[in-house]
């Protein structure tokens, strides 16, 4: 079976949908607007003048808020999560939204795996008729409530036990398969099929593609800005920030 692999955040969907509940959670008063405020605001706006570091602040942005939701009942997390995806769940990529249709067509299973939360991914899922999903396990109380407890998906060691574990779910050919993914986070998955996808890659992911001359061989690396797509090898030129 030939699979394709998407992450979400920045491949898929053109934000982060972690932020966009955050936001909606502030929005209906579920949580409080002075702990972004004090601890993410700052780091945002670095970020959006170009000045900072976008990972530091999804790393602020991260830490707030599974110190916020801690407490929350799931009823209204659930609630939140369901106006996000049907609100903001079209706000996707045009190249990754039509290779979803593109693979769908082929008959090759779709996977998304994002370190998003779970019960954001798997609306996601439902959405864009993936046929499996694996994001961050937000883990809850007997009570209902959300613990503030995390088993993490962002990184590249929990991506890739979860492809080994489709890999024996659907006994999955990952010479011939796909994968899409936009950060360092995203490589071992990358690393691990014969057909690679780099969206809109960050600095980090670029500079590690073009460091593995296997990996570097085999990755297309694709910008989309505007109404343009760009198709790129990774030998592309890169200007520093400071040029």
């Amino acid at each position: 079976m030939i699979a394709a692999f998407f992450d979400i955040d920045g491949t898929i969907y053109r934000n982060s949908l972690l932020t966009e509940h955050f936001k909606k959670l502030i929005k209906y008063d579920l949580l409080d607007f002075s702990e972004y405020d004090r601890r993410v605001k700052e780091a945002f706006k670095l970020w959006d003048e170009r000045v900072g570091n976008y990972d530091n602040y999804l790393e602020d942005l991260t830490g707030t808020y599974v110190d916020a939701i801690k407490g929350l009942p799931v009823k209204y997390n659930d609630f939140v999560a369901d106006k996000v995806v049907e609100l903001k769940g079209n706000r996707v990529y045009t190249y990754t939204r039509e290779m979803i249709k593109w693979h769908k067509r082929q008959g090759h299973l779709v996977i998304f795996i994002s370190g998003s939360p779970d019960f954001l991914v798997s609306r996601m899922a439902k959405k864009w008729d993936a046929d499996d999903y694996c994001g961050s396990t937000y883990h809850t109380n007997p009570n209902g409530t959300l613990t503030g407890e995390i088993s993490p998906m962002w990184d590249s060691a929990n991506k890739l036990k979860s492809i080994h574990k489709f890999c024996e779910k659907y006994d999955i050919d990952l010479d011939s398969s796909y994968a899409y993914g936009d950060t360092h986070g995203d490589v071992t998955m990358l690393e691990l099929v014969g057909n690679p996808k780099a969206i809109n890659p960050s600095l980090e992911l670029l500079n590690t593609i073009k460091a593995n001359a296997e990996l570097s061989k085999k990755t297309e690396i694709i910008v989309e800005r505007k109404d343009v797509i760009y198709s790129l090898s990774p030998d592309v030129k890169i200007f520093s920030p400071e040029f």
